[in-house]
């Protein structure tokens, strides 16, 4: 089943690629499809307006939580830039604590460890792959992944594949090149190296295409999907002509050799940061009168993708908000960017902004309504060309003019909104998480955590933590007690029902 075979065991049982554990949440995801849809339903929208704080955990730190818990044994893990925590999953009371020592890497935030067998992995500011002992949080071993001097950092979790553990790096402020390693969990070395871009100083190639967000798998077709970030210099796309593949991709590759099987480009010769990096959720269902294994993702930069994962072939593009930067969509599914939407001198109004339509915050598909759900930003900014700024880094300046948060839900089938849900001025940052009960947990930009019907997005619960949310909700049942877990600032909450409320079920 998937909650071993995300730890390290060395065969799978497919039917778990979409759906995850009850007991557990062994991933980044929670399986490998990127749904972060849970099967549990102690909490329903009958009872949900009962739902209490079980515990909270204290970091003691400054920083924000906007990692994805891990939980495997009734042990959560939680990490900031330089800090691991191991966490009661019933009490909240902490196990140990692991402190990664000074370093000159870029803190931006971090988002998780995955786990094999007994370790754990855990990526660093300075762009370090660390192994722990889940037991005690000893260190096993830490090797290099990339050179932190030329600006690499890393924030991601890494992902477990039977014996590879797969990490991607971060790095766009500079001209480097974005890549996947796969790494040997019991003894750090490389297994094999895929490049999104060719290596810093080819000529007249582009560079970019970070991989700092985690993918999804398919184990049927033993396929790896990843999304890859801008190309670089970022706004001054005159030093690099063409599509500038594969940065703003989606690519799928062979986990075991690192092959590339295909790919996907949402933005073609991208001039406004829009990664592509949003989470591919992966689902099997029908889609134009037939049977579909699909990809889907809504990208940064304001267009839904459906696409055949099998082959990477478009069925389905449509954008989920103001859009105004693309001429028209090509006959393979892309939007084609409009050339006077390129950052000028005298500035030019886009939509969406820098930060996207959406951004690292995770989604969520709920397979019985059909519905894929995601925080969305709806926004305007304005973007300038400098040529004083010449051909490296950000090689321009943009500045937001207006966003919002809201929670959309999309039709798959359509890409039509069949309900929205205002979350606030300026934008949240929590990701989604759906139940079969019907429930969807998320936040706002006041620090309220929410409980919402998934059929119609109206608010059946919420508590106010102080601090938005800036990471996504997960959920197990231990001992008979379904929890909710969600994090506020430097806080980890985990919510529950009342004891005489689960106790005859």
């Amino acid at each position: 089943m998937l909650a071993s075979g995300l730890a390290g065991a060395q065969e799978y049982d497919p039917n778990w690629q979409l759906q995850p554990p009850t007991d557990s949440w062994p991933g980044y995801h929670g399986d490998y499809s990127g749904r972060r849809h849970s099967p549990l339903t102690q909490i329903t929208p009958e009872n949900v307006d009962s739902l209490g704080l079980a515990w909270s955990f204290q970091t003691g730190e400054s920083g924000e939580l906007k990692c994805s818990p891990l939980m495997v044994n009734g042990i959560l893990y939680i990490t900031m830039p330089d800090s691991v925590w191991a966490v009661d999953a019933r009490t909240g009371h902490q196990l140990w604590h692991y402190r990664y020592p000074a370093n000159k890497g870029f803190h931006i935030g971090h988002r998780g460890v995955s786990m094999y067998k007994e370790w754990l992995f855990y990526t660093t500011p300075d762009a370090h792959l660390i192994c722990l002992n889940a037991k005690d949080g000893t260190v096993r071993w830490n090797v290099v992944i990339a050179d932190s001097t030329k600006g690499y950092w890393m924030t991601m979790s890494p992902m477990v594949i039977r014996n590879h553990v797969i990490v991607g790096v971060s790095g766009d402020f500079d001209n480097l090149s974005g890549f996947l390693k796969a790494i040997d969990p019991e003894t750090g070395k490389t297994q094999w190296k895929w490049d999104s871009t060719p290596p810093a100083g080819t000529p007249d190639a582009t560079t970019g295409g970070m991989t700092w967000i985690t993918g999804t798998y398919d184990p049927d077709l033993n396929l790896l999907y990843w999304g890859t970030g801008n190309p670089t210099p970022v706004l001054n796309g005159k030093v690099r002509p063409g599509d500038n593949l594969y940065t703003c991709s989606i690519v799928a590759l062979n986990p075991d050799t690192g092959k590339l099987q295909w790919a996907f480009q949402p933005s073609p010769h991208d001039t406004h940061d829009w990664d592509a990096v949003e989470t591919t959720v992966l689902v099997d269902g029908p889609f134009g009168g037939e049977q579909r294994k699909m990809l889907m993702q809504t990208s940064r930069n304001g267009y839904f993708f459906v696409l055949d994962r099998t082959n990477g072939k478009s069925l389905l593009t449509v954008p989920y908000g103001p859009v105004n930067w693309a001429m028209k969509v090509d006959a393979q599914g892309r939007p084609e960017p409009n050339p006077d939407k390129e950052p000028k001198p005298d500035g030019r109004l886009i939509a969406p902004d820098e930060g996207g339509l959406t951004n690292y915050r995770s989604p969520s598909f709920d397979p019985k309504t059909g519905l894929f759900i995601v925080d969305a930003h709806p926004s305007y900014g304005i973007y300038f060309a400098k040529p004083a700024d010449g051909s490296f880094g950000w090689a321009g300046a943009d500045y937001g003019v207006w966003g919002k948060g809201i929670l959309e839900a999309i039709d798959y089938q359509t890409g039509k909104i069949r309900w929205t849900h205002e979350l606030g001025p300026g934008g949240a940052g929590a990701g989604v998480l759906t139940t079969d009960a019907g429930l969807l947990f998320t936040g706002d930009a006041m620090g309220n955590v929410l409980a919402l019907d998934t059929k119609d997005g109206k608010t059946l619960w919420h508590s106010g933590t102080g601090v938005s949310m800036q990471s996504s909700p997960i959920t197990y049942e231990l001992d008979g007690q379904q929890n909710v877990v969600t994090s506020s600032g430097g806080v980890l909450f985990s919510w529950a029902l009342p004891k005489r409320l689960t106790a005859n079920r």
